[in-house]
């Protein structure tokens, strides 16, 4: 059986550091010892104390790790979603003015 996704409007906002975006940070020694994820393309947030940590929203399906250009997606009831500058406008529709 095939059905059509029911239309949600949606935020889009590209990631930016200081935005509050994230739902938290995971010290990026941890996500290389502890996970099974690629980190090179990961944001990587350098502190003041000399600690490297990566932003991350928190999903049903656990915590997804936001990498360099990618989006947030806020769908109206809340629900946060990362997708990448490579899939974006395939799979939302491109506001105008927007490149």
């Amino acid at each position: 059986m095939k059905s059509r996704r029911i239309g949600l409007e949606a935020n889009i906002v590209r990631y930016e550091q200081g935005k509050d975006l994230e739902d938290g940070v995971e010290l990026l020694a941890d996500v290389v010892t502890k996970g099974w994820i690629v980190t090179e393309f990961l944001v990587k947030i350098h502190r003041e104390d000399g600690t490297i940590v990566c932003p991350y929203i928190i999903t049903r399906r656990g915590r997804i790790f936001i990498g360099e250009n990618d989006y947030i997606i806020i769908d109206e009831d809340g629900t946060k979603h990362v997708c990448g500058a490579d899939k974006i406008w395939s799979r939302y529709e491109k506001p105008e003015g927007i490149e």
